[in-house]
């Protein structure tokens, strides 16, 4: 491990990110808001932690090793959570558990919240919350992964630590760099189509550009603490499912189908036909308990199922009804499908379509293998097949997710919230989908201190994929 290397790049890291304060503090300046000393303040900080950490060793010239990205990866994260949050303490006058739950909440794009006024807050605050999602939404170490050419050292490493998934060697284009450039051009098209859609369906410009960068994030950050509730608008809605359901395949197909201008690609890929059908079924079963039970009429069922549906699966949280207080089983199922998650290389959570897909076929494959005992059976997703190292590996990750549930919601538990919010807490936030059940349907502001530290942890281990962070604890990595 080199330490001068982690050091160097993580400070110009630091440097670079500090320049994405300046569109809020262009916003503050604007509207002229009380938020521009928080801004100010806060760039200084960051500007001068990058250059605290890159000056003493910029004269550093060594290959990156793939345990120094694992550590880049989740210090910078850790780092960027907290000097994140600076404006956050200033302007809401937060607690620093609040603040930093507020600040790890946007860039891991999980939308919950701990304010209840949004609507009291500078407009600079507002704009700042949602840029969050947005850069969060891709992955701010792949973004500079297009920069680090510049540092003289390669990036895939940083992008094996970053980047979801359980084949992450995939690449879109050769050059690493050119990957990072393909993903961004995508991330920027797809967001710059949606805040037009959203102002000509009749958002107002900021509310707009504000709405895209959380929606193609599948974030979930609203300007109004209704939510997109607050426009009651069908066809804002419908452009939000849209986008979020783009947002919530992978970004590789997208490339392709932007590569050879054709849509086929999309129903092509296996991932995403699944992913689909899980949202048919979801919303099918949902519309189907709301008309039984009398609640709405079949039209107004539709939209609040296929909205909430959407919403909570993609782990995007946006709300235009409160799904919590529907009858029967519809709460734990909707709440329960952000475990399922959108899929790998998305900028969604959860769980991931392609590790059920491959944990399924692995359990059928142990099924025939009872039936014919010396058959050679490979598991294949679609035409490819899966290496027994990618299979053991989700079988490792899905026991370490599971794990993570029950110990950070007995963990959150003992903290004294109820058994409903403790479970509810968690699997909204491992799963990044923002709003839970009991206490924490709503907003996050009754929860003390303690249970914000625990549900920011959660946060962190589901963006950085549980692998990257938990290696960092245990004793062998650090004795290389």
């Amino acid at each position: 491990m080199q330490l001068s290397v982690t050091q160097r790049i993580l400070g110009f890291l630091l440097i670079t990110f500090s320049l994405t304060l300046l569109p809020p503090i262009g916003v503050s300046l604007w509207y002229q808001d009380d938020g521009l000393w928080a801004f100010i303040v806060a760039i200084l900080v960051m500007f001068g932690m990058g250059v605290a950490f890159w000056f003493p060793a910029r004269h550093v010239k060594k290959a990156l090793h793939l345990h120094d990205g694992f550590l880049i990866t989740a210090v910078f994260w850790t780092v960027l959570s907290i000097v994140g949050a600076l404006p956050f303490l200033f302007v809401p006058n937060l607690t620093l558990a609040q603040a930093v739950f507020e600040a790890v909440s946007g860039f891991t794009t999980t939308g919950a919240t701990v304010i209840d006024d949004l609507e009291r807050l500078p407009k600079s605050i507002l704009y700042y919350r949602q840029q969050l999602q947005w850069l969060g939404g891709l992955g701010i170490i792949v973004l500079a992964v297009a920069v680090l050419p510049m540092l003289g050292i390669g990036g895939m490493q940083l992008y094996r630590a970053e980047t979801p998934g359980p084949m992450r060697d995939e690449k879109l284009t050769p050059r690493l760099g050119q990957t990072a450039k393909a993903l961004l051009s995508i991330y920027v098209a797809l967001t710059i189509a949606c805040a037009l859609a959203y102002w000509m369906a009749g958002m107002s410009i900021f509310d707009a550009i504000g709405h895209s960068y959380s929606t193609v994030a599948t974030g979930g950050f609203s300007t109004h603490d209704e939510s997109l509730g607050y426009y009651d608008s069908p066809i804002i809605e419908i452009i939000a499912m849209f986008f979020i359901l783009l947002g919530s395949l992978n970004f590789t197909v997208h490339f392709i189908v932007w590569r050879k201008m054709d849509v086929s690609h999309y129903w092509q890929d296996i991932q995403g036909r699944v992913f689909i059908y899980i949202v048919l079924g979801l919303i099918a079963i949902t519309v189907a308990v709301l008309l039984w039970q009398g609640v709405y009429g079949f039209w107004t069922a539709l939209r609040y199922a296929s909205f909430e549906v959407i919403s909570i699966i993609s782990s995007t949280g946006y709300g235009i009804a409160d799904f919590s207080s529907w009858p029967l089983f519809l709460p734990i199922l909707i709440l329960g499908s952000g475990f399922i998650g959108g899929c790998v290389g998305s900028t969604t959570g959860g769980f991931r379509v392609i590790r059920f897909i491959l944990l399924y076929k692995q359990a059928h494959r142990e099924i025939m293998r009872l039936i014919h005992p010396n058959a050679v059976i490979a598991v294949k997703v679609g035409h490819q097949r899966v290496s027994d190292t990618v299979a053991q590996a989700v079988w490792g990750f899905a026991f370490l997710y599971m794990a993570s549930y029950v110990f950070l919601s007995i963990l959150f538990m003992a903290t004294g919230v109820d058994f409903l919010t403790a479970f509810s807490g968690v699997a909204a936030t491992l799963n990044m989908t923002g709003p839970g059940l009991g206490k924490v349907a709503g907003t996050y502001s009754s929860i003390s201190d303690a249970g914000l530290w625990i549900l920011s942890f959660a946060m962190l281990l589901a963006r950085l994929e549980i692998f990257t962070l938990l290696v960092l604890l245990t004793p062998a990595f650090w004795k290389r």
